[in-house]
């Protein structure tokens, strides 16, 4: 029996993501699409895990550009299932709340024009992988403060979140003012240390929650996981700090210790809360490392993008 021919796209569309933003994206995919002379399949995902489900389905069939339409943990989703497979490209639309990732893409928080032009264009770049547990992550992993916001916004895997972005700044603003800072134990390359955690970020990317610039330095493309340790803080010294960090000023303080490493292991006296790519999981142990320039990507080479040149 003759295989049927697979198409050379697939855009895969979590209908939750942004308040049912991404939903409306269809028809100006298909737009898109049809412009641009592409052979695509545009669909939706139906539940928590079919977008995984489907992005395996079309690797398995020849589809070499597989695109998640939706947030960062979406994103997440798809690419995961297809990390480990041979001549795959991925790439995303977003279209969730926050969109973090897409920023290390040098494409816009929402497609204009231009960036549907540069998509199809099909530039692609090798980019690196971070693992937590065994689990992978494209931007970012947190503990302590953002995890812990992560947790008080949390619905479930693959639904957006309650609130959308108003939501998740008065979640921000309560954990703030109530966090109580964990101890732990780091045990990098580098050093050993214990410390209690306020933010302890593990990071590819540079941005997380729409606007925090917590790991400033960071290159997708470096082999190396920048690490943003900030010690315990008063609630006078959370308050000095956090206005600092969009615009990566923090570094500058005390109670920051930052620094690049390949790999590191982190350890709780109990199961704390912690995120890869806003999506929430519960552990004590913590075996984090990265997979340099594990998946291929499409990215925007004229925007600001964060790849460091060859």
């Amino acid at each position: 029996m003759e295989k049927a021919q697979s198409p050379e796209w697939v855009f895969i569309i979590n209908p939750s993501a942004g308040g049912g933003y991404a939903a409306t994206l269809k028809p100006v995919i298909e737009g898109m699409v049809k412009k641009y002379n592409a052979v695509a399949d545009v669909v939706f995902s139906e539940k928590s895990g079919h977008g995984a489900e489907l992005a395996r389905r079309y690797a398995a069939s020849g589809t070499k550009y597989i695109i998640a339409v939706g947030g960062d943990g979406t994103f997440n989703e798809i690419a995961s299932a297809v990390l480990y497979e041979k001549g795959v490209t991925v790439g995303i639309v977003p279209a969730g709340t926050g969109n973090d990732f897409i920023q290390i893409l040098g494409f816009s928080d929402r497609y204009q024009e231009n960036d549907w032009k540069v998509l199809f264009e099909k530039n692609t770049s090798a980019i690196d992988v971070g693992l937590c547990n065994g689990l992978p992550f494209m931007n970012g992993m947190g503990l302590g403060f953002d995890a812990q916001v992560a947790a008080e916004n949390y619905t479930e895997p693959g639904k957006e979140k309650k609130g959308g972005k108003n939501k998740y700044i008065f979640h921000i603003i309560k954990t703030l003012l109530f966090y109580k800072e964990k101890r732990m134990t780091v045990l990098s390359v580098e050093n050993n240390r214990e410390t209690d955690c306020f933010i302890n970020t593990v990071a590819i990317g540079r941005r997380f929650a729409g606007s925090f610039f917590l790991t400033p330095k960071a290159f997708a493309n470096d082999g190396l996981l920048d690490v943003c340790a900030i010690e315990k803080l008063s609630l006078a010294g959370r308050f000095k700090i956090l206005p600092k960090v969009p615009k990566g000023a923090h570094l500058e303080d005390k109670k920051v210790n930052y620094y690049q490493t390949s790999k590191l292991e982190i350890e709780f006296t109990e199961k704390v809360p912690f995120h890869l790519d806003g999506e929430l999981f519960f552990a004590k142990h913590f075996d984090v490392s990265i997979l340099p320039s594990a998946m291929t990507i499409l990215y925007n080479p004229g925007g600001n993008h964060f790849f460091r040149k060859n």
